[in-house]
């Protein structure tokens, strides 16, 4: 029914064109404000100290990690990891970055709706998407659609992850652009830069909501559930 389908890629392929370009640029864009130093020569750990001091926020850690774009904020520990080049660099990209992930311990802080959805949907969603593929590919293999069926409704709650992760990443960009500039970590010159690091980083989210949402109308639309058919 679905083996070597070329309708497959008819479908997903958008998704795949835009978070391939969203890659590039993000990476890109990183690399060219890695090279602009801030006037205020303050590393991203001390931008992300005083977004959070700022906010009244006390008791997150914040520290080290290893690998490139790495960086993330765990709230079950409250803790702040950034990577080594975001950590220790003066640079419009690792301000902009450590601030960003400044904004979801914000976030955490403030219990914001759509961070405490996500954090709820996380252990269903790995659970989920880890059996899913293999629901899917079992159905397929023996040609029974309900197994097929019950693939696409667990890949259902990846979709859903996504599209939660969309509001809590842009949000979380909106308060480090504001509180670059508000803080007096950047000058409005300097914003630019570092938002058009985050703007890129949310390019990245966008593209694999997309991708995500095309794979799953793909199923929907080889079961008949979307007008297709099962042939």
């Amino acid at each position: 029914m679905f083996f070597f389908d070329p309708i497959y890629f008819v479908f997903v392929a958008p998704g795949f064109l835009l978070a391939a370009l969203a890659t590039i640029l993000t990476k890109s864009t990183f690399a060219k404000y890695s090279n602009v130093a801030s006037s205020k020569r303050i590393t991203g750990a001390q931008a992300a100290r005083e977004m959070l001091q700022r906010h009244g926020i006390r008791g997150v850690n914040i520290e080290p990690t290893h690998g490139q774009l790495t960086d993330h904020y765990d709230p079950t520990t409250q803790t702040l990891r950034l990577s080594k080049g975001v950590y220790n660099s003066y640079s419009l990209s690792a301000i902009g970055i450590a601030c960003h992930e400044a904004g979801h311990a914000i976030q955490h802080a403030h219990k914001y709706t759509a961070l405490s959805l996500r954090s709820a949907l996380v252990p269903a969603t790995n659970l989920s998407t880890g059996l899913a593929f293999p629901a899917i590919m079992l159905g397929m293999f023996l040609t029974i659609e309900m197994f097929v069926l019950i693939g696409v409704v667990l890949f259902s709650m990846g979709v859903a992850f996504a599209l939660v992760t969309l509001p809590v990443e842009w949000d979380a960009s909106h308060r480090a652009k504001t509180a670059m500039v508000e803080a007096g970590l950047l000058s409005s010159s300097e914003k630019a830069g570092a938002s058009a690091v985050l703007n890129a980083a949310f390019l990245t989210y966008l593209a694999a909501a997309l991708t995500n949402i095309l794979i799953l109308v793909y199923f929907l639309f080889r079961l008949g559930i979307l007008g297709g058919s099962d042939d």
